[in-house]
């Protein structure tokens, strides 16, 4: 986790934190692989675009943005060694025409308003706050701009008490839906989310980490209260990282949307973003517009209301240009012999919406988010000649059964990852499905 932002003259601990961090590949969670997928899912951008990097450390991700994006890459920090190693590292790569480096605070930034493409923070919001960075940095944003930020979030709706007191006494955390509601409140639409693989946290964080703390020389200043809360950070990921992740989010503010990119599918003509705890009303409306009776709304809100079914981020609705959400899928836990799955369902589209896109559109947005994730199984009950567009097949080519009769065709399962096998067996779903 990066440290808080150190002013001159800052204490000893700070500087013990600053000397085990000294020459890691990373200051927090990450990895290239989610640096290079969050210009992605910003959509288009310049050909070379203005990319501000706030929190910058020794610059891992401003090199990569300079090198393979094209960005001119303006790096901003309050530790001097990590910006002189970051200018040495970017002459080395023939890249100090596209980098500039700055030491100053994230939140006292002197640029002239629309001056940059991309606002990009990845695990240094931390530093001033999730609610800081959306007020402080809007203003920057060119129209079109996006900001991308890697925020620390829970991932259960009631953390165990160990790591909750943990995180309360160091960085109080919210939830995925209270960030974005937080997000949409500062103006922001949430164009894509996901969660951060576990993988970002160990290779080139925290194994680095826990091979240095032997090494460390107690008697150095400030030196023992670090090791102290470095061991203790992860310790709290190795037993309690189920309940915390690092999350991506795209932010575009509202006056800058063009209302014609999805969040990361190939579909153009909407946009879709994770619901917040305001489309909820919305949510059921348009469940009740789309069918008959209100069983599939009802569902919905028994499945939010079933902490074992839920998943922050996998509730995904299609807007039109407007703001207004026309369009809706779910994914929520299942399981098959026991092997945690998703059910796709329901999936609903206003009347007035239906055949253009705003169905496919929702239901591409939430097989992205699951697989960015890390999930894997996907199955779903439906219309044949519908879902494999998003590569269903039948489910019976895996092994995999309802629990009830059902057309064989109907019953239909994918797989979000190639190189991992699907479990085979009876599909058991949440209890609010009733089956």
């Amino acid at each position: 986790m990066d440290r808080p932002e150190p002013a001159p003259g800052h204490d000893a601990v700070t500087e013990a934190f600053f000397n085990l961090h000294d020459g890691l590949p990373r200051q927090g969670p990450g990895s290239d692989a989610t640096t290079r997928r969050l210009p992605a899912a910003a959509g288009p951008l310049p050909e070379h675009p203005r990319v501000l990097d706030a929190g910058c450390g020794p610059g891992r991700s401003a090199l990569l943005l300079a090198e393979e994006a094209g960005a001119h890459v303006t790096a901003v920090d309050l530790h001097q060694p990590f910006l002189d190693s970051l200018t040495a590292e970017a002459s080395r790569r023939g890249l100090a025409d596209r980098v500039t480096v700055l030491n100053r605070s994230m939140d006292q930034l002197p640029f002239p308003d629309h001056s940059f493409d991309v606002v990009w923070a990845e695990g240094s919001v931390y530093n001033i706050g999730f609610d800081t960075a959306l007020r402080a940095w809007r203003r920057l944003l060119a129209p079109g701009g996006v900001l991308v930020v890697t925020e620390i979030e829970w991932t259960v709706p009631a953390p165990a008490e160990p790591v909750r007191a943990h995180w309360d006494a160091m960085y109080p955390l919210r939830t995925h839906s209270a960030n974005a509601d937080a997000a949409q409140a500062a103006g922001y639409r949430v164009r894509a989310h996901w969660p951060l693989p576990d993988g970002d946290w160990w290779p080139e964080y925290c194994t680095p980490l826990t091979e240095r703390i032997p090494r460390a020389d107690p008697r150095v200043p400030g030196m023992t209260q670090a090791l102290t809360a470095l061991q203790e950070e992860i310790t709290m990921r190795r037993e309690h990282g189920s309940a915390y992740d690092y999350a991506a989010y795209v932010l575009q503010p509202h006056d800058h949307s063009t209302g014609t990119l999805t969040n990361g599918t190939a579909m153009t003509d909407w946009t879709t973003r994770p619901e917040t705890t305001a489309d909820i009303p919305a949510v059921r409306a348009i469940n009740l517009a789309a069918f008959p009776t209100a069983e599939e709304a009802d569902l919905v809100e028994a499945l939010r209301a079933d902490p074992e079914a839920w998943i922050d981020g996998l509730s995904m609705i299609t807007t039109a240009s407007d703001g207004t959400p026309v369009g809706h899928a779910l994914l929520t836990r299942c399981h098959v012999d026991g092997a945690p799955a998703l059910a796709l369902a329901p999936c609903a589209v206003l009347p007035s919406a239906q055949r253009t896109g705003a169905g496919s559109a929702a239901v591409s947005a939430a097989l992205e988010a699951a697989r960015a994730r890390g999930e894997n199984l996907v199955v779903v009950l439906g219309h044949a000649d519908y879902y494999p567009r998003f590569g269903f097949t039948p489910a019976s080519r895996f092994g995999i059964r309802a629990p009830f009769e059902v057309p064989d065709e109907a019953m239909m399962a994918m797989s979000l990852d190639d190189t991992r096998p699907l479990p085979a067996g009876t599909i058991r779903y949440p209890a609010a499905f009733g089956v």
